[in-house]
């Protein structure tokens, strides 16, 4: 209802004649899906990765079902979230398929529209929360700079970026705390002693940034030695020579991503086709080359072989966990406050 109300007042106020939003489609399988979709031609994609990493998925997609083009856009998830909520509140949805992962999940709930995920082949294992699709994982890791940091004080887990070596501004750290995630996961670690960790984090004024990428070009050049990272980054740089490489500080989170199709999306059909796409085998082929593929919801190294994100961390010695009820979320929306309050960083 009320958005709903908002819309009304939206539209009263822009003068706007809002549009009704294209109907779900009426397919009960892929095959009637990918002629309503093939009928639409096209879907818009958004997501928080460059559009070369998604480059791959985008080919073989279009391959398989040729008649769809793809139209992507690389776009920050809280973006996305503030972009959808306006768009829907105007009855104006200018994509097909959205990202949500972390501090995005709780608000894009309620965006999502409602779909038989497992009608389309979608793995149950995959279909998170009724209408989110599980379809990568990029692990926060800690990594460190190897011309930098001598292999002998790598440090080997969480108290060991406690040490004063690392005062004054040697460990770049992302201001939002979303890389303390773990320790309101493993019961071995709690929510209290992550507080009392982010505390200590916090007395040896690291260089704060705004985001995990921020924190992943410092390290890459050399700014600063070793900080809060994610995986494909790491491993996306290190294969081009970068002196970058995971530390082996852990445990640490898996960091799942979702897709979702919106309600009102302009291209219905073909969005749920593209995700349904990007969580099958064949999709999940053409997204491990770019290091953004699924993973093992817990520490599992039976695919490092073929997977060189479990690779890396099964390599380093990292153990992972990851989120698999929305209670957890909504965990984390109380935790992440609190750990910047610790931090000193309040950027809320």
């Amino acid at each position: 209802m009320r958005r709903l109300a908002a819309m009304a007042i939206l539209c009263a106020l822009v003068g706007a004649a809002c549009s009704k939003p294209p109907p779900a489609p009426d397919a009960r399988n892929l095959a009637e899906l990918y002629r309503a979709a093939k009928a639409e031609g096209q879907v818009i994609w958004f997501a928080p990765k460059p559009e070369a990493q998604m480059r791959p998925a985008i080919q073989a997609f279009e391959k398989k079902y040729p008649g769809i083009s793809v139209k992507y856009t690389n776009k920050k998830a809280p973006d996305l979230v503030t972009q959808l909520n306006v768009e829907q509140a105007a009855g104006r949805v200018s994509f097909d398929v959205s990202n949500a992962g972390g501090l995005t999940v709780l608000p894009s709930l309620d965006m999502a529209a409602k779909v038989d995920w497992a009608g389309f082949r979608v793995p149950g294992d995959q279909i998170f929360d009724g209408n989110f699709v599980y379809v990568w994982a990029v692990p926060k890791v800690w990594a460190y700079n190897t011309d930098a940091v001598p292999a002998s004080v790598v440090p080997r887990n969480w108290n060991g970026l406690l040490s004063p070596r690392w005062n004054g501004g040697k460990l770049t750290v992302e201001s939002r705390g979303s890389f303390m995630t773990v320790w309101a996961q493993d019961r071995a670690l709690g929510t209290d002693a992550g507080l009392d960790f982010a505390a200590r984090l916090g007395r040896l004024h690291p260089h704060y940034t705004d985001n995990t990428t921020q924190a992943h070009t410092n390290i890459s050049s050399g700014q600063t030695p070793i900080g809060t990272d994610l995986i494909n980054l790491v491993l996306e740089d290190r294969a081009k020579g970068a002196p970058i490489a995971v530390a082996p500080v852990g445990p640490t989170n898996a960091n799942k991503a979702y897709l979702f199709v919106p309600e009102g999306s302009p291209h219905p059909a073909a969005g749920r086709l593209l995700t349904a796409f990007l969580a099958s085998p064949e999709g999940q082929a053409a997204l491990v080359g770019s290091y953004n593929s699924i993973i093992p919801n817990d520490t599992d190294c039976s695919q490092a072989a073929t997977n060189r994100v479990i690779g890396a961390l099964c390599d380093a010695g990292v153990r992972w966990f990851s989120e698999t009820d929305i209670r957890q979320y909504q965990q984390f929306a109380d935790f992440f406050p609190q750990v910047e309050q610790a931090l000193g960083t309040d950027v809320n």
